[in-house]
């Protein structure tokens, strides 16, 4: 089997619903960002793009992007639907074409537009029809539950079972906001970022969140005790973020340094009433077909959609609760959808980069209580073996006219 790599990756900024990017199909976005990967590393085409996409108009929006963005027609595009982890999902797929040699590198990720959600209804001959409003917006994760609630149902039950208090929840929510606060301020993923459409920045990070507007904030459910509020459940988005996974063999090829390495992989199925905890069971599943702990990972990246998902994990790692979205989460980012997967790599990434870390960790729970979970290591350059490696610039003055 090869080994696979992450040569980098690149992301829009996230802009809320009905914000920077309210009229931007999401192919158009997302081909705007493969077009960058290619320029920034010199790559004509990969040979093969996945793309994650959780609420567009359906069919096969990954082969659009990959023409939207500049691809040869030549390389061949398919969309992927696990809900939330569709990025990561994506990314998963990939590395398993690269280890067993179908490719050589694959463009990985997402687009997402909730701007654009188009609504479905469900024709007078499905029962659904008349169990609930035919006109639906998400569609159905487990049998016997048809609401678009269905995920705040989920983590309202997860709370209740993890013995998640509103107070733990609303501080962790704080503490993403202030971690992704300071990161902005310092431009700690400016180079990871690309300024698209007259995006200037995250829109969805809230300088001026406070423990008082935490406890003023308006619950979302009618859950009985429930602790789900509009500031501790992340904002519905719109972006696109792709990673490049490579070969050893193309990446010596081409004479082109990784970023990481990808050491493991793991889906990961449990109880579909409460999807959130399924993303700290594939870890743990993960760590331990592994043979590591938790304190042998830097930094966990966990797609917190609810505060409940963080919260939860501080309660039970402790010993490790700050090592866990150090860089801030999607309570603080937002969560487009199918892109959360390819986002957070690349914010591990950085991290690793940045601080010199060594183990970390990407996960996602999603609709149903499927969860990705995939585990990398930082690659340090100087005990990279290849010689006369390409230095990559970090600006941008390749974005694309038409983003401009």
């Amino acid at each position: 089997m090869n080994r696979v790599y992450l040569l980098g990756g690149l992301r829009s900024h996230i802009g809320v619903r009905y914000g920077i990017f309210k009229t931007v199909r999401p192919e158009v976005l997302g081909g705007a960002i493969v077009k960058a990967l290619c320029e920034k590393y010199e790559i004509q085409g990969p040979d093969a793009l996945l793309c994650g996409n959780a609420v567009g108009p359906g069919g096969n929006m990954g082969r659009l992007l990959a023409l939207e963005g500049g691809l040869p027609e030549s390389v061949p595009a398919l969309t992927i639907d696990l809900q939330c982890a569709s990025g990561l999902a994506a990314i998963h797929m990939a590395a398993l074409g690269v280890m067993t040699g179908e490719w050589d590198v694959v463009f990985a990720g997402g687009a997402e537009s909730a701007s654009l959600q188009p609504r479905r209804i469900y024709p007078e001959n499905d029962e659904r029809s008349r169990l609930r409003n035919p006109e639906f917006t998400t569609a159905q994760f487990i049998p016997g539950e048809y609401g678009d609630d269905a995920m705040l149902l989920g983590a309202e039950r997860a709370a209740k079972r993890a013995g998640i208090s509103r107070k733990e929840a609303d501080e962790a929510a704080l503490l993403s906001q202030q971690r992704a606060k300071e990161v902005q301020e310092k431009g700690l993923l400016s180079d990871v970022i690309l300024p698209l459409f007259g995006s200037t920045r995250d829109e969805a990070i809230r300088k001026r969140m406070s423990e008082k507007l935490l406890a003023r904030a308006p619950r979302v459910t009618d859950f009985p005790e429930g602790i789900l509020t509009a500031a501790n459940t992340c904002t519905i988005n719109d972006g696109a973020a792709f990673v490049a996974v490579a070969s050893e063999r193309w990446l010596r090829k081409q004479g082109l340094t990784p970023s990481a390495e990808i050491k493991g992989l793991k889906l990961y199925a449990s109880d579909p009433k409460v999807p959130p905890l399924s993303a700290d069971e594939a870890v743990a599943s993960l760590l331990k077909e592994k043979g590591l702990s938790y304190t042998d990972i830097y930094d966990f990246e966990y797609n917190e959609a609810f505060a409940v998902i963080s919260a939860h994990f501080r309660k039970k790692h402790p010993e490790v609760a700050d090592r866990l979205n150090r860089w801030g989460g999607a309570l603080a980012y937002g969560h487009p959808y199918g892109v959360s997967g390819a986002e957070i790599m690349i914010h591990l990434m950085k991290i690793l980069e940045t601080e010199g870390g060594h183990l970390g960790v990407a996960a996602i729970p999603a609709a149903g209580a499927v969860a990705e979970a995939i585990l990398i290591s930082r690659v340090d350059s100087e005990e990279w073996k290849g010689k006369g490696e390409k230095k990559i610039s970090l600006a941008f003055p390749f974005i694309p006219e038409a983003v401009q």
